[in-house]
C-alpha cells in the first residue's frame, strides 16, 4: 500500500490531548436475580495516533469496554469520553450480501453524509488502500474471509473517524491471512492520524500491533498491568523481542486466570 489516506473530518481549532478517556468505570449487568459486575474501576487513556491493544481472559470485559467507548452502552458509574464518534470493526465483517464491495463502502459514505458526487471516487480510494481496487464489483459471497475483512476495514474508514475500535477482527482468519492483514493494518495506521483500540485474545498479536498492551483482570475486569511496546512498527510476531514480551504477558495472564479459578 502506497496511498496516503486523508480522513474526511471537520477541522478543529484545538487538538484533544486524548481520543479516549475512561475514568473509574464500573459496569454492572442484571442476570435474573443477581447483579454481575463486568468492569470495576477501569481507567484508560488513548492519545491521538496511539495504537492500544487490550488482552485478558474470556469474559473479563474487553468487549464490554469497547462497547462503552463506542457509545453503544453506558457505564453504571464513572465516565467515558471519546473525542469523536468512533468507527467500529468486529470479528464478523457484517457486510450486506446484496451489495457489492463498493456498494458496502458507498453506503457507509452515504450514512456519513458524503455528497453523492464524491462517493464513487472515495470508495475507490478506500478499495485501493486495502488492496482490493479491482474487486469493487464483487458480491460478498465472491470474497474470501480476508477480503471481507479488508472491505469491512475500508467501510470503517469511510466513516471518517480518527478513532477506530476493533474487536478481534482477525480471529476467524487463517494464520497467513492474519499475518498479511497485520502488516496492512500497521502500514495504514502509520500513514494516518488514527487512534486504534484493538481487543484480542492473542497475546502475540497484541504485542505485534500495539504501542501499548493493557491486561485486564478476570471478572470483574480491572486494568491489571500495562506494557509499553518499545519496538519498531511493522515488526513480525516471530521476532525474538516480540516473543519474549508476549511470553511475559502470557505468564501474567495465566497467573491471573489461575488466581481467578482458585478463588
Amino acid at each position: 500500500m502506497t496511498e496516503t489516506l486523508t480522513l474526511e473530518r471537520p477541522e478543529r481549532q484545538d487538538a484533544p490531548r486524548s481520543r479516549v478517556e475512561v475514568r473509574a468505570v464500573r459496569k454492572e449487568f442484571r442476570q435474573r436475580d443477581r447483579v454481575v459486575t463486568a468492569l470495576d474501576g477501569v481507567d484508560l487513556s488513548v492519545a491521538p495516533g496511539e495504537f492500544v491493544t487490550i488482552v485478558g481472559a474470556s469474559g473479563c470485559g474487553k468487549s464490554t469496554l469497547l462497547q462503552l467507548i463506542a457509545g453503544l452502552d453506558r457505564p453504571t458509574s464513572g465516565t467515558v469520553r471519546a473525542s469523536e464518534r468512533p468507527a467500529l470493526m468486529f470479528q464478523e465483517s457484517a457486510l450486506f450480501p446484496w451489495l457489492t464491495a463498493r456498494g458496502n463502502i458507498e453506503l457507509a459514505l452515504k450514512l456519513g453524509r458524503t455528497p453523492k458526487s464524491g462517493r464513487s471516487g472515495r470508495a475507490q480510494e478506500l478499495l485501493d488502500l486495502v488492496r482490493l481496487g479491482a474487486a469493487g464489483d464483487r458480491r460478498v459471497h465472491e470474497l474470501s474471509g480476508g477480503q471481507r475483512q479488508r472491505i469491512a476495514l475500508a467501510r470503517s474508514l469511510a466513516q471518517g473517524s480518527r478513532l477506530l475500535l476493533m474487536d478481534e477482527p482477525f480471529a476467524a482468519l487463517d494464520a497467513i491471512t492474519r499475518d498479511v492483514l497485520h502488516e496492512e493494518l500497521t502500514q495504514l495506521w502509520q500513514e494516518t492520524d488514527l487512534s486504534v483500540v484493538f481487543v484480542t485474545h492473542n497475546v502475540r498479536e497484541a504485542v505485534r500491533l500495539g504501542q501499548r498492551v493493557v491486561l485486564l483482570s478476570s471478572r470483574p475486569g480491572r486494568v491489571l498491568r500495562t506494557w509499553d511496546v518499545d519496538l519498531p512498527a511493522g515488526r513480525s510476531h516471530q521476532e525474538a523481542p516480540v516473543m519474549e514480551l508476549a511470553a511475559e504477558i502470557t505468564a501474567s495472564l495465566r497467573t491471573e486466570i489461575g488466581r481467578h479459578a482458585g478463588a
